[in-house]
């Protein structure tokens, strides 16, 4: 869900300017998971720009705030959610901590790093969403660990439907600062795209996995 629909256009145009979002509805992008995507995101390249990545900072900070109140903790999710859920939590003058997809299997075995203790209350701050799936897996980590989710905070999500209900079924509130329908009206306004592309580009959210170049 988005809170702010000027912020939500502006994070758009801003992933698009320094390429943290490509979009090419012709050729496509092979991802890890084989599927053929008109879309690349990688918003880790946020934390080289310091004036997007303080914009980036303020806007999901204030959001914290707003939405979910005061929290004990800021966890980011690794790895991609590490440096800006840092940024968030120093901003906030919080904790941070962040949670690996899974329990290291040597030293202290963790899976949660960073010190949190049973019954304080977090805001999960990720960098995007696509199922949903990595993204809940650190929720239930904190979960197990005793610890109170107050909501999840993204930069950006695909807006695929399975994601809105796996956390539906999750009980977890998700806000992100922009979306994919706010990408391709800033693209197409900003000639990023034409309509032709815009097109195509909605047509591969209705069935993403057997999306042809």
């Amino acid at each position: 869900m988005i809170l702010d629909k000027e912020t939500a256009r502006k994070t758009a145009e801003l992933l698009l300017q320094i390429k943290a979002i490509k979009l090419d509805a012709q050729q496509g992008f092979k991802w890890a998971s084989g599927w053929n995507s008109p879309i690349y995101c990688d918003n880790r390249i946020i934390l080289s720009y310091p004036p997007i990545r303080n914009f980036v900072r303020e806007h999901m900070a204030r959001q914290v705030e707003q939405l979910y109140g005061k929290a004990d903790v800021i966890a980011g999710v690794a790895t991609g959610a590490i440096g800006i859920g840092m940024l968030v939590a120093e901003y906030l003058s919080l904790p941070f901590a962040y949670v690996r997809p899974e329990a290291k299997s040597h030293g202290r075995q963790n899976q949660i790093e960073g010190k949190v203790e049973e019954g304080q209350t977090v805001v999960v701050i990720e960098d995007l969403i696509s199922t949903g799936n990595s993204s809940l897996n650190a929720v239930k980590a904190l979960q197990d660990a005793n610890l109170q989710i107050k909501g999840m905070l993204a930069i950006f999500s695909y807006g695929f439907d399975t994601a809105d209900q796996n956390f539906k079924d999750a009980n977890i509130e998700l806000h992100t600062l922009s979306n994919y329908e706010y990408l391709l009206e800033v693209a197409l306004k900003t000639n990023y795209i034409n309509q032709t592309e815009s097109e195509l580009l909605k047509s591969w959210r209705n069935d993403p996995a057997n999306w042809k170049k």
